[in-house]
């Protein structure tokens, strides 16, 4: 905060089928948030067209206008050129082939400086800057939704090994085995990311078999199985749902503990649209799952639910732009656009988040 006047930041949480935006002052304090859905048709231009859309509604509901804002940042899935901000590669949004500079195109609209970060490395800052990954030094968080992304912190740092670490989804859980988006074969997302999931039950039911999965995306007047369908279908106790989500589920568990017997991290977070949905008791199965495959089963990590839920993207989103703007003020000289997630600027113990309704 310079002066009396507090700065506001904005987050947007970039995904498959939603974009989430949250309105962050310097104290931590959420001052508004709101949800749009993700254009599925008119790739990166209908994009950025909604994303300041969902930036207008999150600052209206302030009375404020997108042009006041101290910064606005985007957690964008897929691979990032933070310096440039450019999205070059993103998998799972519709339309997007070619490497777009979804930042700058954004900032033309809002006016204010736009700093682009991926979608998971975002919120597992935010997670491990004020959510459930607060009290450790060592973390792996696993990010279930449209794919299966995640970060690493080690001694109370992020990871970034050469820009890819964390990218647990496409850990191999079976050689030769189904294809994933990323063209490869056995990837763990291929088996527990709703989208491939989403490919799996379209192919069950075109073989006839019965599921209430498609329906209850029709009545929720949804194009696509998002968390919420996946959830309503598993609490019918639906057959198909349940086979996939189990499936998911112990694939999920070979992957990461393979990944916590190479590096013995103190907790896993467990966040995403379809993680932060389902909630503690699939977390408690993925922990189950991990348990046959850990090196050392009698010491196992802390398996927790993300702290901050479906608003840690977001969350994170906004931290990027504050500790973008907060370097531009340090070095005045020329501004760049570049990932410094906050657990790696200082540390002071974390702060939490408060929400204003």
């Amino acid at each position: 905060m310079r002066g009396d006047k507090k700065r506001v930041f904005a987050g947007l949480d970039l995904g498959g089928t939603k974009i989430q935006a949250v309105l962050l002052d310097d104290e931590g304090t959420v001052l508004s948030q709101c949800r749009r859905a993700t254009p599925q048709e008119g790739g990166p231009p209908a994009i950025v067209k909604e994303l300041f859309a969902t930036l207008k509604e999150v600052t209206r509901m302030v009375k404020l206008e997108p042009a006041v804002l101290a910064g606005v940042g985007i957690g964008a899935p897929g691979a990032v050129d933070p310096e440039a901000g450019v999205l070059l590669q993103a998998g799972n949004l519709p339309g997007w082939q070619e490497p777009y500079p979804l930042a700058g195109e954004l900032s033309k609209k809002v006016k204010v400086p736009v700093s682009l970060g991926n979608d998971v490395q975002v919120a597992v800052a935010a997670e491990a800057r004020m959510g459930a990954g607060r009290s450790y030094r060592s973390l792996l968080a696993v990010w279930w939704g449209t794919g299966v992304g995640g970060g690493i912190y080690l001694d109370g740092r992020r990871w970034p090994g050469r820009g890819a670490a964390g990218e647990i989804g496409h850990v191999v859980v079976r050689r030769g085995g189904a294809r994933c988006s990323c063209g490869r074969r056995g990837c763990m997302e291929a088996y527990a990311g709703r989208a491939s999931m989403e490919r799996k039950a379209r192919a069950a039911v075109a073989r006839g078999e019965k599921t209430r999965l498609f329906e209850l995306m029709e009545e929720r007047g949804r194009d696509r199985l998002t968390s919420g369908v996946w959830l309503r279908a598993l609490k019918e106790k639906d057959e198909l749902a349940e086979r996939l989500i189990g499936r998911g589920i112990q694939m999920l568990g070979a992957g990461i503990a393979s990944a916590v017997n190479l590096l013995d991290v103190d907790a896993v977070i467990i966040g995403g649209g379809l993680g932060t949905r389902l909630g503690d008791p699939y977390v408690a199965r993925i922990a189950k799952a991990m348990h046959p495959h850990l090196f050392v089963p009698q010491r196992p990590p802390d398996v927790r639910l993300s702290g901050l839920g479906e608003l840690s993207g977001a969350i994170g989103a906004a931290l990027l732009a504050e500790t973008t703007a907060e370097s531009a003020h340090r070095r005045p000289s020329r501004g760049t656009r570049r990932e410094v997630p906050r657990g790696e600027a200082r540390h002071d113990g974390g702060r939490h988040v408060a929400v204003t309704h």
